[in-house]
């Protein structure tokens, strides 16, 4: 009888007298910071004078990799620059085709 009683308490959950450790696992809210993927993808495919949209495409890339990874810093960087080659492209792009649409129309005049 002794013996069982014995192998009974062995069974039972073992008495620490530590603390209960915890880990606690912070989330931070994902960042929304554009990336200009699809602004750089039209550029590359309709106005793409000098290659600027396919330059601004690549480093639409690069931002959405970064911002994979998680280092926002970078992400801004060239997300900032992919826009500035958006814009000069866009505008490039904008004048050529005007000026090709004007040079056509009074070009039919003559």
């Amino acid at each position: 009888m002794i013996k069982e009683d014995n192998e009974v308490g062995m069974m039972e959950a073992p008495q620490n007298s530590r603390p209960m450790m915890s880990t606690v696992v912070h989330i931070q809210p994902e960042t929304v910071m554009p990336d200009y993927i699809v602004w750089s993808l039209f550029n590359t495919i309709f106005f793409n004078p000098c290659c600027l949209g396919f330059v601004a495409f690549s480093f639409s890339v690069k931002s959405r990799d970064r911002k994979m990874v998680g280092d926002v810093i970078g992400a801004q960087s060239y997300a900032s620059t992919a826009k500035l080659l958006n814009i000069v492209a866009l505008v490039l792009g904008l004048l050529v085709a005007i000026i090709l649409i004007i040079y056509f129309v009074v070009g039919t005049f003559k």
